[in-house]
């Protein structure tokens, strides 16, 4: 896994939206300990003040991901501290039901703060990316938490997997606009996470159930896969290797996951039971 550092003596600034608690902590908490000088940014300032004061990060600002002017200023801001050289776009809200059953704020706020968010925060990194050419300074690192998700029919969770792949099918298509500039792209797409989103699913709900069924990881472990990318050639990652393989053969044959949606349904259920949630 990737581990170089800031080299001693030119410290880059890195951005991670979504940053006050869960996987955004644990991804700014990877890169201050790498050296850079971390901009920990939340639509709960509050909250990403607090976690940057807790971490040893540069600062901790309120951002808005869906606000494309105010994605633009927190780059500057990065850039004032030291030369930008990484954003993360982890910010994302997740809501479990069906799509008929979800209301029309809930749909757009997805859609807003999982799609949306991350091309502005992407836009306003590689502006920042690119103006800092001309200073001698060329390339950086954009990060995009996707999920399993975006690979495979996930029942109960249409909206959010089809925001997850919407971002998935960005991040490639990114990693060959940007390569031109060493502007590297990079997408993590993990099996559930266990986080303060997924325990406000359902726990009654089918897709609580095929989230017990896969592997539960820790923020720790995510972010470490994520940061770990930096600096290489890989675009896209999934953890564990073994559900991704499984994701995407349902993806080629949708009726086979017909077939193995209750049966999956039924492990999670089995394993919500024996963990004294049902």
């Amino acid at each position: 896994m990737h581990k170089t550092p800031v080299k001693p003596g030119s410290p880059r600034s890195a951005v991670v939206t979504g940053g006050a608690r869960g996987i955004g902590r644990a991804i700014a908490i990877e890169l201050v300990r790498l050296g850079y000088e971390v901009l920990v940014t939340d639509v709960d300032g509050d909250g990403a003040e607090r976690t940057a004061r807790e971490i040893g990060a540069a600062a901790g600002l309120r951002l808005d991901v869906t606000d494309p002017a105010a994605n633009r200023e927190i780059a500057e801001r990065a850039r004032e501290i030291a030369p930008l050289g990484a954003w993360v776009c982890n910010a994302g809200v997740g809501m479990d039901g069906d799509l008929t059953s979800l209301s029309v704020e809930q749909v757009r706020l997805m859609v807003d703060v999982n799609v949306l968010g991350v091309m502005w925060g992407v836009r306003a990194a590689a502006d920042v990316f690119r103006n800092q050419s001309s200073e001698g300074i060329r390339g950086g690192e954009i990060g995009i938490m996707a999920s399993l998700s975006a690979h495979a029919p996930v029942p109960g969770l249409s909206v959010y997997a089809a925001t997850k792949a919407a971002v998935l099918s960005l991040t490639t298509s990114l990693a060959s606009e940007l390569h031109a500039d060493r502007i590297r792209v990079h997408a993590l797409c993990p099996d559930g996470v266990d986080t303060k989103m997924v325990e406000g699913f359902d726990v009654n709900g089918g897709a609580r159930e095929i989230l017990a069924a896969g592997v539960m990881l820790t923020p720790t472990q995510v972010a470490q896969e994520l940061v770990g990318m930096f600096g290489t050639r890989r675009i896209y990652k999934t953890i564990p290797v073994w559900r991704g393989a499984i994701g995407r053969t349902a993806t080629l044959s949708p009726s086979l996951a017909l077939w193995a949606d209750p049966l999956l349904r039924k492990v999670g259920a089995r394993r919500l039971k024996k963990a004294g949630l049902r």
